[in-house]
């Protein structure tokens, strides 16, 4: 393991200014977002709509990676260029979603596990050989009642850190993706305790398997009221209790830490990361985004499955980009 490489991939990630867009939705995600604006979800009608925003001009000052899905990753693009190949030239790091989905845990209804460890380390060496530099495993928490239950953050803990210890093994960056869903009516206070033991546990299964943290990156939630939760908590309040709950869980070591943007609007999640980089200057870590939904809802509606929207869609993908940008440094206005 080169783990200079890593540090150097991690760092390239959450440079000044620029993070990730998560373009990994699996088969039936896009199909549901293609079905909202009237798209069929056909291989061709996926590969154009991700091109479009690849190769939108002006991007890569903004996008640093995309996470791809591993149909996206072997695709060509339509004049026969491969999309790795597209983004690379577009100065966008090249990643991939690795796990297998969120799965039932046995004896523990309405939590889940994430699987996709079998096989892990020969799907690794076949990315690597298809031009991925970094991989993403996404863990899911659900709160309500007694859940998530020791089970629920033992279980996706180690398995995060084994899916980390194996890409790291492979001279891959992994972006570790613990998710503290924010539906549900639970309060603020009850967001910010789920996360914080979530984080402990991860991190303590990650020491065990030996990850190296300056060659990885963090995705979680921000700190957030629950989506149906009577009172709603201010932009400052999120700020504030997100970056005291990493300050007291996540180590110095980590290059950054990459939000997800997990239900939020488009507006919120970027005016978020501006007020938690707005806020501190003096963070161990950088503060960036790794964004599905808040990066392409507006160029997805603007693109509408015609080829005749393209060059709107990319201004609508291009203005998500510059505002998450200016996010990351704490000047979005």
């Amino acid at each position: 393991m080169d783990t200079s490489k890593l540090i150097e991939t991690a760092n390239a990630i959450v440079a000044d200014g620029r993070g990730i867009l998560a373009a990994d939705e699996s088969s039936p995600t896009i199909k549901k977002r293609f079905d909202s604006i009237g798209a069929e979800s056909t291989e061709a009608n996926r590969r154009d709509y991700r091109e479009m925003l690849f190769t939108t001009a002006g991007a890569g000052e903004f996008i640093s990676g995309a996470i791809l899905f591993d149909e996206t990753l072997r695709q060509d693009a339509a004049d026969g260029t491969a999309l790795v190949e597209v983004l690379q030239g577009a100065d966008i790091i090249p990643g991939i979603k690795v796990d297998k989905g969120a799965k039932a845990l046995p004896g523990h209804p309405g939590e889940t596990v994430t699987e996709g460890l079998d096989g892990l380390r020969d799907r690794l060496a076949e990315y690597v050989q298809l031009g991925a530099r970094f991989t993403k495993w996404r863990a899911v928490y659900n709160i309500g009642g007694h859940v998530p239950s020791a089970a629920c953050h033992a279980t996706n803990a180690h398995a995060l850190a084994r899916y980390a210890a194996l890409s790291q093994e492979a001279g891959l960056v992994p972006i570790v993706e613990p998710e503290v869903l924010m539906d549900g009516s639970h309060d603020i206070d009850r967001c910010e305790a789920v996360t914080t033991r979530a984080l402990r546990q991860v991190f303590a299964d990650l020491a065990i398997q030996g990850v190296s943290l300056e060659g990885m990156l963090l995705k979680p939630n921000m700190v957030l009221s629950g989506k149906d939760c009577a009172e709603q908590a201010s932009i400052e309040e999120v700020a504030e209790r997100t970056i005291r709950c990493f300050e007291r869980v996540v180590p110095a070591a980590v290059p950054g830490i990459v939000f997800l943007s997990g239900g939020q609007t488009d507006e919120q999640a970027t005016l978020h990361l501006n007020a938690m980089n707005k806020m501190r200057k003096d963070l161990p870590w950088k503060l960036s985004f790794s964004y599905g939904r808040a990066l392409q809802a507006a160029p997805l509606k603007a693109w509408a499955g015609k080829a005749e929207n393209r060059e709107k869609a990319q201004a609508a993908f291009y203005e998500r980009a510059k505002a998450n940008g200016a996010a990351c440094r704490g000047t979005y206005a």
